[in-house]
């Protein structure tokens, strides 16, 4: 066994080598042969279905706004009802036929199961969920001093989609839907202060890359990996609190373009602002740069009072408190 693992790492070397140099082109022109197709033959999104989670604000605001200028009709999730009545009506405005609310916690499994049940009462199917609820804490993990508040971190960020995904699955390979999931560049580049929230995003995306192989061509997933995106959750204080103000900040609006895009064409991966590529190769090529970068940021970061924060689409928040939902 010991020969064997031996030989292993000799040739394996070599073998991913030569495919490189002359699989990889090959591959490359597939895949631009295929962004062509896309580009032309693009989801028509009329009548369609689609429940979106942490629909009350910021990305999932507007993501509501997008598929309804799009004439799909709305199931928007969240758990301030009033600001999603808000929402339902400006969609309805701008476009979707009929905008359904759910007040709900995804963080819950009976909710899950019941905005999902909602869905089908209402519409009798659902062609798009979109899992865009999410929160956080932020501060360096040896100053916490209650470590089960982590907790809620992973029942929202990795069960929530989890759970919204399991009820939603027989009614999406009905309808050959699409799974959207709102991840975060955290998921690949640890940024200090919120190791459990990136740690929360590394488990759901690896969960809908296991469910994509698992799904083959029954279901599409969309992945999207944002970074610094403009909504209550990147607030001042968020971004002085992890020493993060000198990043440049996309709108919401254009954010939720960009993924409304992708999802109607099929893509797989989509990472928003797109200069977020070269980050990741930053992070792959220039591992030992790319640490002391993040070692300064640590370095040179204000002493910080621990900070709750949730992607859940702007709930009110104190300083201490932020959540997008």
């Amino acid at each position: 066994m010991d020969l064997l693992h031996k030989l292993l790492n000799i040739l394996f070397p070599i073998v991913s080598i030569v495919l490189f140099v002359f699989v990889f082109p090959i591959l490359l022109l597939f895949r631009l042969l295929r962004f062509c197709v896309r580009f032309v033959l693009r989801e028509n999104l009329a009548g369609k279905v689609v429940i979106i989670t942490g629909a009350s604000s910021g990305i999932g605001e507007h993501l509501a706004y997008e598929y309804a200028r799009r004439g799909a009709n709305l199931v928007l999730v969240a758990r301030r009802e009033e600001l999603l009545a808000t929402v339902a009506k400006k969609a309805m405005e701008i476009g979707s036929p009929e905008a359904v609310v759910v007040k709900a916690d995804v963080s819950k499994l009976l909710d899950c199961k019941r905005f999902v049940d909602e869905a089908i009462k209402h519409f009798g199917k659902v062609d798009c969920l979109i899992n865009n609820a999410g929160t956080g804490i932020l501060g360096l993990f040896e100053d916490q001093l209650c470590i089960t508040d982590h907790a809620s971190i992973m029942d929202i960020n990795f069960w929530g989609s989890v759970y919204a995904t399991h009820f939603a699955l027989p009614h999406l390979k009905k309808s050959k839907g699409r799974i959207v999931v709102i991840g975060s560049c955290g998921g690949w580049f640890a940024t200090p202060r919120v190791s459990v929230y990136n740690a929360s995003k590394v488990a759901q995306q690896s969960f809908f890359e296991t469910l994509r192989i698992e799904l083959g061509s029954d279901i599409g997933i969309t992945m999207v990996t944002l970074g610094m995106i403009d909504t209550p959750l990147a607030s001042d204080d968020f971004l002085t609190e992890a020493n993060l103000k000198w990043l440049p900040k996309e709108t919401a609006e254009e954010c939720a373009k960009a993924i409304v895009s992708s999802a109607i064409r099929g893509v797989e991966y989509l990472t928003y602002p797109g200069w977020m590529y070269a980050i990741f190769l930053w992070v792959i090529l220039l591992p030992d740069l790319m640490y002391l970068l993040r070692r300064f940021i640590v370095l040179t970061s204000p002493k910080a009072s621990l900070k709750k924060w949730e992607s859940q689409n702007g709930n009110s928040f104190h300083p201490l408190d932020l959540k997008h939902e």
